[in-house]
């Protein structure tokens, strides 16, 4: 079998790359999720610490940078992912609702998600009217193989050969696959409520109708698309309009695809290269300051919501701080030991407001248990926010700190913070925002100022009240 930097130089000739490069594989991708989301483990586990209900968005593109990182990079880049996804899986484990014990690094767990993958890529092209012949399927099952070897799956528990491969997806949804409610969540309900995609540019106010029309056309589609015997299963519809709409996408896209030059046919080129750089939403500008009144309870709020609420069913539990440790750690490639430590603020944070906010006794903190609490913390403890808050401030600014200098300079500022759906100009007024003294780098006590003025500024006028957004 040809190691995993064979399969990187094999470039524009990498039938696995060309197909998941191209921008068509989101035609498949929510028949994707459902399919892993139903295997009871990943139900679980998603169910209970995944962001995606709240945000979806950031969610796909999570997932979307993970793949480019294992299927399009050299063997240093795949060996780093790979080691990322271990770190972060082995956080993932548990005991679901019937008292059945889950784990991410289940090997079986792994392989049904990795192979799902595979039978996706065959299944776009199935459904575009041109199936795989026998041969391609052989080529794209080893191209696949190399990186599950990486990956250290057990070869015994993959099927042996591409031609084994329907055979054991047929198994898995006869013998392990439920309708959970993860699986039924991707299905009916997650775009119902997604929030506005930040691209959306001028047609954002239209999201509440946009979003009726996407979250139909899209469970129309899955529904189509769906395995035969999963739909037969779960008793799931697929009437004749959805089959001519499967029909008709499918296909469409393929004869759309193939007249397109490949900057635009993909969005990751089979050399590993974007096909376009990733344009992000322009900076608003900025508004006269408010009249003098105290903003802290509104602003509070929207940290709560937009940061905090990470599983966006609105309270806050331990889930929520580990899946924010979680997209600290994510963009910066730590070690262990680093990642361990921004876990720990996190969690210690947590503890704090845990046991200062949770007025019931519930074991969870709601919006307004959060917003009044943190105001009377305030004003009546002026160390209050560095018995939590500042605690995972501070792991958040020295795990960005990569050369350990003890100061951020402007780029290791925009990959904390950043990404491509965060526009450059926002980066940059955020960190000269932060850099009180404009000497182009921003000290650990500057940067907990930041967080302090926003928590505790009455007006909007200090630059620590800008930390999600230009007023």
């Amino acid at each position: 079998m040809p190691s995993a930097a064979d399969v990187a130089r094999a470039g524009a000739a990498s039938m696995l790359r060309r197909t998941l490069g191209e921008q068509r594989i989101v035609l498949v991708a929510w028949r994707l999720l459902v399919l892993q989301n139903a295997h009871p483990a990943v139900g679980a586990g998603v169910g209970r610490l995944s962001t995606y209900r709240n945000h979806p968005w950031r969610r796909i593109e999570h997932t979307m940078d993970s793949g480019r990182r294992l299927f399009f990079s050299d063997q240093e880049a795949l060996h780093r992912e790979i080691q990322r996804l271990e770190r972060s899986h082995r956080r993932i484990e548990g005991v679901d609702d019937r008292g059945r014990p889950y784990s991410a690094l289940d090997p079986a767990v792994r392989v049904w998600v990795m192979v799902t993958l595979y039978e996706a890529m065959t299944a776009l092209h199935a459904l575009a009217g041109r199936p795989l012949r026998p041969a391609q399927l052989d080529r794209l099952y080893t191209e696949f193989r190399t990186v599950c070897a990486a990956l250290e799956l057990p070869a015994e528990l993959l099927p042996p050969t591409a031609a084994d491969v329907p055979g054991y997806i047929r198994a898995t949804i006869r013998d392990t696959l439920e309708l959970t409610e993860a699986a039924q969540d991707m299905l009916y309900t997650v775009l119902t409520r997604a929030p506005a995609p930040r691209r959306l540019g001028r047609l954002r106010p239209a999201w509440p109708l946009l979003r009726r029309l996407v979250a139909r056309f899209l469970t129309t589609l899955t529904l189509a698309d769906l395995p035969a015997e999963f739909r037969a299963k779960f008793d799931l519809p697929r009437g004749r309009g959805a089959a001519a709409l499967s029909w008709l996408v499918h296909r469409g896209a393929r004869a759309v695809a193939l007249q397109l030059p490949d900057r635009l046919r993909y969005r990751t080129l089979p050399d590993g290269e974007r096909a376009r750089p990733q344009q992000a939403k322009a900076p608003r500008p900025a508004r006269t300051p408010r009249a003098l009144r105290d903003n802290r309870p509104g602003r509070i709020a929207a940290f709560y919501r937009q940061v905090m609420d990470q599983t966006g069913d609105g309270r806050l539990t331990s889930a929520d701080f580990a899946a924010m440790a979680h997209n600290v750690c994510w963009p910066l490639e730590l070690d262990q030991a680093g990642e361990s430590g921004v876990y720990a603020a996190f969690d210690a944070w947590w503890q704090h407001l845990l046991a200062t906010m949770d007025a019931d006794g519930d074991g969870e903190i709601s919006c307004e248990e959060f917003v009044t609490a943190m105001l009377a913390g305030i004003d009546r403890d002026p160390d209050y926010l560095d018995q939590g808050l500042h605690l995972a401030v501070r792991a958040m600014f020295r795990a960005a700190d990569l050369d350990h200098s003890g100061l951020l300079d402007a780029e290791e500022y925009r990959t904390l913070f950043g990404g491509s759906r965060v526009h450059p100009a926002e980066l940059t007024h955020g960190f000269r925002q932060l850099d009180t003294d404009g000497d182009g780098q921003i000290t650990e006590e500057e940067f907990v100022r930041g967080f302090t003025e926003f928590f505790t500024a009455r007006t909007e006028s200090v630059a620590g009240t800008q930390l999600l957004g230009r007023p």
